[in-house]
Order: C-alpha cells, then sequence, then structure tokens
C-alpha cells in the first residue's frame, strides 16, 4: 500500500491541525509546523499511520471480522454512514448509547424490541388504533436512528473506526475496556496514544474524513475480496474432491460388476453348471 498523494492531502485540507492553545503536547511527534497560530500536521506521518491502520484492517476483513465506524459529528457522520454500508460493516452516527459495548445484551434487546414492532406495524390484521399506530411509528423510527446501524451486529465488534476520539470518548473508552482494538483519525487537541492505530488528521473537515474513510474502505474492500477468493478455492477444492470420490467409486462398481459376469461365465463352462 503506497497511501494517499501529498497533493490529495493538502486539497483535502488533512493537514490542518487546531489552533496552538488547544493542541495536546502528546501530538508533537505529529506536528511539522506552526503557522498563524494554527498547528500543520506532518502528511508524511498521516501516510504512515494510515497505511499501517489499512493494513490492520484489511487483514480484519479478510478474516471475516467485523469493524464499527464511529462518527457522530455533524460534517462526519453521513460520509461514514456510506461507507460503512457499502462495505457491510455496523455504524453508529447519530448517538452513542452508554454500554453500547459494555452492555451489549441490552442493546440487543432494544434491537429486538425494534424488530417486533416493525412486525406489528406491518401485519394487516393488527388491531391497532391510529393513535397507537402513531405511537409504535415515532418508537420505531427513534430506535432506527439510533441502533439502526447496528442492528445486523450479533456480538461486539473485533474492532472500532473512530473519527474524532475527544468527541466519542465514551466509545473509546469502552472498546479500551473491552480490549477492542482502536483506529483514529486524530487531530493535534487529541491523546494518540489512547488508540492502537492513529492516523493524524484534520477530523474536522468533511472533505479530510471523506478522504481518509474512503482510503480504509478500499482497504476492506480487498479483504473482503480476498476472503471471498480464499472461500471459493476451497469449495471449488472440495468439489473436487467430491468428483474424485465419486469416479473412484464407480470405477469400483464397474470392477465388482466385471468380476461378477466373469464367475458366471466360467460357471457355464463347467459341465453340469446349470
Amino acid at each position: 500500500m503506497s497511501g494517499l498523494s501529498q497533493q490529495e492531502m493538502l486539497d483535502a485540507g488533512v493537514h490542518f491541525g487546531h489552533l496552538r492553545k488547544k493542541w495536546n503536547p502528546k501530538m508533537l511527534p505529529y506536528i511539522f509546523m506552526e503557522r498563524k497560530g494554527i498547528h500543520i500536521i506532518d502528511l508524511n506521518k498521516t501516510n504512515e499511520g494510515l497505511v499501517k491502520a489499512a493494513a490492520a484492517m484489511q487483514r480484519l476483513a479478510k478474516s471475516g471480522k467485523k469493524i464499527l465506524f464511529v462518527a457522530t459529528k455533524k460534517q462526519a457522520k453521513d460520509l461514514v454512514a456510506k461507507a460503512a454500508q457499502e462495505i457491510g460493516m455496523p455504524f453508529v452516527t447519530e448517538r452513542w448509547l452508554g454500554g453500547m459495548l459494555t452492555n451489549f445484551a441490552t442493546i440487543r434487546k432494544s434491537i429486538k424490541k425494534k424488530q417486533t414492532i416493525e412486525k406489528l406495524l406491518s401485519e394487516k390484521g393488527t388491531a391497532l388504533t391510529k393513535k397507537e399506530r402513531l405511537m409504535l411509528s415515532r418508537e420505531r423510527d427513534k430506535l432506527e436512528r439510533v441502533l439502526g446501524g447496528v442492528e445486523d451486529m450479533s456480538r461486539t465488534p473485533a474492532a472500532l473506526f473512530i473519527v474524532d476520539i475527544s468527541h466519542e470518548h465514551i466509545a473509546l473508552a469502552e472498546a479500551k475496556r473491552l480490549g477492542i482494538a482502536t483506529f483514529a483519525m486524530v487531530d493535534t487537541n487529541s491523546d494518540p496514544t489512547l488508540v492502537d492505530f492513529a492516523i493524524p488528521a484534520n477530523d474536522d473537515a468533511s472533505k479530510s474524513v471523506g478522504l481518509i474513510t474512503n482510503y480504509l474502505v478500499s482497504s476492506i474492500k480487498e479483504g473482503l475480496a480476498e476472503r471471498q477468493k480464499d472461500k471459493e478455492e476451497v469449495e471449488a477444492a472440495d468439489h473436487d474432491d467430491d468428483n474424485s470420490t465419486n469416479q473412484q467409486d464407480d470405477a469400483g462398481a464397474d470392477k465388482n460388476q466385471e468380476a461378477r459376469r466373469r464367475n458366471l461365465r466360467n460357471r457355464k463352462r463347467k459341465p453340469g453348471a446349470e
């Protein structure tokens, strides 16, 4: 993986950090310079972090693991939701519910409640008044907005991809508590040591978020494609084995039939044979 070009990142504003007075000293290794009171991120460091994160995500996707995308900021949520849906990964872009990871059993109950409501509303013979139907519809919409992105997530994910760890500190804390791997876009006002794979980048500009997210999504797609290819190769090998076994069985049957015919002919040649 070669990463992104410097020009692509410059055009997207990936290099823009926060004001000097808002910086986190632990981001010093990732800062290139200060300009007009604003820290400029070292894009070489961005590329290094991005390539490492992409390689790790590709491995996770190839092994069939799920990566939860988390971005509730206004300028990032639509981009991230679309990217996650494109590769069939779960996402949270409206509001992080406390305990979404650490109390996952309760979250599953809420998801089942949503599915039950949808079933009630879809059944034509259900004796619901207009008021009951309206209230159920509102509750379903509320649950869909908050939990729709994780509805198909049957267990806690193998990793989280977070846009702005300062904003999503609850999600990050829950992931760390459960030992879940964390990938994140980290701006100059955050602590990069809190995540396993830090990508120093502007996490406030939609173009920057889109560029980084789409690159990671491309890597995940490659991992999923490799997984599918391996699966097809295994299935093809199993099919060949079955065919070989069937051919051996057929050959054995032919030999047995020929032996029976030979015995019958020998018996007929003997004097007094019936």
